[in-house]
Order: structure tokens, then C-alpha cells, then sequence
């Protein structure tokens, strides 16, 4: 229905409701109550269910516009308007009361809410009305009896979101926390890891600094929403997890990675943090093979350079790796590894330098290109130049690595003559 012809047709009925009692037609009414729900118009809606029932006394419409009037903060109205049909032998008698009640809650009318919570409870012993009363009690501020309908509840429904409100009490207003613990780690055991509870679980770990603990929840949330098909979940959780393991033992985040076979470029780089140049190049060399990532190219003429015993021997395979990369990527780091290598290795110490002078446009205050460039200026004879940039890097890092002390003492042998 196009919404030109929608709205003419809820004009033309909202005109008949002024016509006469007798010519009332539910299936109309009906329609446009759902019409009016669909536009999310709940107060309209609202207006026509209680049309609805005060003539047909039918209790199903009574239920949507107690909810209807929920929906729209309209409390006054169903405490208004429900106490004349509690003592009724209705059906929907129980759900009735239980509106009643939270109205009778969200206008503050705590004592009141009490007395309906209690007689409801006296009726009914469902776990939803047990935390019906626990929250009358949370209100209140009564905790301790809140926590024991919670409790209640818990027993009878093992319901995460019941266990949630249940934990909160223990954990935050009694002080109970190893008993709001041991529920949460007792309930991940036998009932597996849904997010409200894990993530509860996780955030009481974390006040805790329990690293091990953190990870063993992660670990089965990772696992439960691989196995549901969850993807964007799994991922998001498996990024919190990787951080907590690498932080505990960048050795046991690696052992994971590998069984999981679920990040190869975190794993490379994981290979590398911990010297193990070999299995990153070979990892490397199968993810380029997979997609073709020009990155991955660069990294491996690094990896290569770097675990070659003879690396002159691979030196101009590396550099034309190198210049193949480059005429795709325009990457500072990249520029200076090969401008660097053609300076060091006195291949094109003059072409070298423009690829070092490039990557400093893009980061002029890394502390490597200016090793690069001084040792350039260096090669090329320019000893003012080549002192000035090597003295910002000794200021700025000393002398504690070996290639930059050689630098620095053949470009003070240089400048003095």
C-alpha cells in the first residue's frame, strides 16, 4: 500500500469512530491497531485495543493495551484501570498482575508493588514471578531478600539474565563476591558461555587482575561462537583473547595461533618478536602464494635478507623484490630497508639516498632513516651533512647499539679531516 493510500484510508477510518456504537466492526478495528503497530504509532494502537475490549470484553486486547501502555510510560492508566479485574476468574489473570505490579514499581509506589508481588507470588510460583518480587525488593533496597528470590528464580530457570541480576546484588551491594563467582564460573561449566554471563565473568576477572582467568572464559565465548557460525562475535572475542594470552606468554599465544590456524599474519609477526625468522618466512611465503599481497612480497625479501648466511648472495634477488614492491606500495618503512641496503652494500649509494630521503617526507623524525641518511652522506663524502644527522640520532638513542657506534665513529673520523 503506497503511504499516500495508507494514510487516506486511516483518515477515513479514524472518522469512523465517531459513528454510532452499533456500528462497530473489530476486524476493522483489529486492522489498524496492527497497521498503527507496524508504524510504531503505540499510543494509537493503544487507544484502539482499548476500544477493542470495552467492546468485546475480550482479554487479549485487554493484555496488548497493557502493554501497549507500558511501552509508552503510561502507568497511571493500568493502575487506573487493572485493580477491578484482579479478583476476576480470568486466564490472563496472572500476566495482568504482573504489569500491575512493574507500573505500580516505575511510579514509586514501592509498598503497594510489595503487597500485589507477594500476593502474586502466593498464587503463581513461576521463577518469572520470584524475580517479579526480588526486584519489588531491589527497589526497595532490601538486598539480602532480593538476592534470595533471585536466588529462587536462578534454581528454577537457570536463566543467564536472571543470574546476571543475581550476581550484581552478591557481587555489588553485599559484598559477596567469591559466592557470585563461584555462580558465574559454576554456571559457564555446566551451561556453556553466552555473552551476558561471560562478559559478567570477564569484568569480574579483570577487577581481579586474573589473567588466567580472563583467558579461560575467552577461550570458551571463542569457542561457542565459532561453533554457532557467529563470525563477527568469534572475531571480536578472539582479538580480546590473543591480547590476554600474548600479554601472559607470547609462547602459549603462538601455540594457539597454530592450532587455531585462525590469524597467519599475527603469527608471522609473533614468529618474529621472538626470533624465529625461519618459520616466519616460511608462513610469509605461503600467504603471498595465497593471495598475492604485494606486503607480504616485502617481507619476504626481509625475512630472506636476514636468514641468509651468504647475504650477498641473495642480495640482488632481495633488492629486485624490493623494487617490485615499491612500484605498487608507496611505504616509508620499505624505502629506507632498500635504500639502505644500496647504500651499505655500496651498490647505488646515490639511489639509496633518494629512497631514504623519500621515507623522511613521510616520517622526518625516525630515528633509522636518519642512520640511513647519515651513513649516506657518509659514503657520498658529505661529512658536515652526514655528522649533523647522525648527532640527532646518538642524542636520541645513544650508543647502545653496535651499528650505530660504528656510524658514529667513522663520521667523527670523517668530520675531523
Amino acid at each position: 500500500m503506497s503511504c499516500y493510500k495508507r494514510y487516506l484510508v486511516i483518515f477515513i477510518f479514524i472518522s469512523s469512530l465517531f459513528a454510532k456504537e452499533a456500528n462497530f466492526n473489530e476486524d476493522l478495528y483489529i486492522l489498524y491497531a496492527l497497521e498503527y503497530e507496524k508504524q510504531d504509532k503505540t499510543n494509537e494502537a493503544r487507544a484502539l485495543y482499548e476500544k477493542l475490549f470495552e467492546n468485546t470484553q475480550n482479554y487479549e486486547y485487554f493484555i496488548k493495551y497493557l502493554r501497549a501502555s507500558l511501552a509508552t510510560g503510561n502507568f497511571q492508566d493500568i493502575v487506573k484501570k487493572v485493580p477491578s479485574h484482579l479478583k476476576k476468574d480470568i486466564d490472563e489473570q496472572e500476566l495482568i498482575t504482573r504489569i500491575y505490579c512493574v507500573s505500580l514499581l516505575n511510579l514509586n509506589k514501592t509498598d503497594k508493588a510489595l503487597s500485589v508481588a507477594q500476593e502474586l507470588l502466593s498464587k503463581y510460583k513461576t521463577a518469572l514471578n520470584y524475580e517479579v518480587l526480588a526486584n519489588v525488593y531491589f527497589v526497595k533496597k532490601e538486598y539480602t531478600k532480593a538476592a534470595s528470590y533471585f536466588e529462587t528464580s536462578y534454581s528454577m530457570n537457570n536463566n543467564s539474565n536472571t543470574l546476571f541480576n543475581l550476581v550484581n546484588i552478591l557481587y555489588a551491594y553485599l559484598n559477596r563476591k567469591a559466592e557470585a563467582l563461584a555462580y558465574l564460573e559454576t554456571h559457564v561449566r555446566l551451561y556453556g558461555c553466552d555473552s551476558i554471563v561471560c562478559s559478567k565473568l570477564v569484568s569480574i576477572y579483570q577487577e581481579q587482575n586474573n589473567i588466567d582467568g580472563i583467558i579461560s572464559v575467552l577461550k570458551r565465548s571463542y569457542q561457542a561462537n565459532r561453533d554457532a557460525g557467529n563470525k563477527d562475535m568469534a572475531n571480536k572475542t578472539y582479538k580480546l583473547l590473543i591480547t590476554y594470552i600474548e600479554k601472559k606468554d607470547i609462547n602459549e599465544a603462538i601455540s594457539f595461533l597454530e592450532k587455531e590456524k585462525i590469524d597467519n599474519v599475527k603469527l608471522v609477526n609473533l614468529y618474529k618478536r621472538t626470533n624465529q625468522p625461519l618459520k616466519a618466512l616460511k608462513l610469509v611465503r605461503k600467504l603471498y602464494r595465497e593471495d598475492g599481497n604485494i606486503d607480504f612480497l616485502a617481507q619476504i625479501a626481509i625475512l630472506e635478507f636476514e636468514t641468509a648466511e651468504n647475504k650477498k648472495k641473495v642480495l640482488n634477488n632481495v633488492i629486485k623484490k624490493f623494487n617490485d614492491v615499491l612500484t605498487v606500495l608507496d611505504s616509508h618503512v620499505y624505502q629506507n630497508y632498500l635504500g639502505y641496503l644500496l647504500i651499505d652494500y655500496d651498490i647505488d649509494v646515490k639511489k639509496g639516498l633518494e629512497y631514504v630521503e623519500s621515507a623522511l617526507e613521510k616520517a622526518p623524525n625516525n630515528i633509522a632513516y636518519l642512520d640511513s641518511k647519515a651513513w649516506a652522506n657518509y659514503k657520498l663524502g658529505n661529512c658536515a651533512e652526514a655528522y649533523k644527522s647522525m648527532k640527532r640520532v646518538v642524542d636520541e638513542v645513544g650508543l647502545n647499539e653496535s651499528e650505530i657506534k660504528l656510524h658514529w665513529k667513522k663520521i667523527k673520523e670523517c668530520s675531523k679531516k
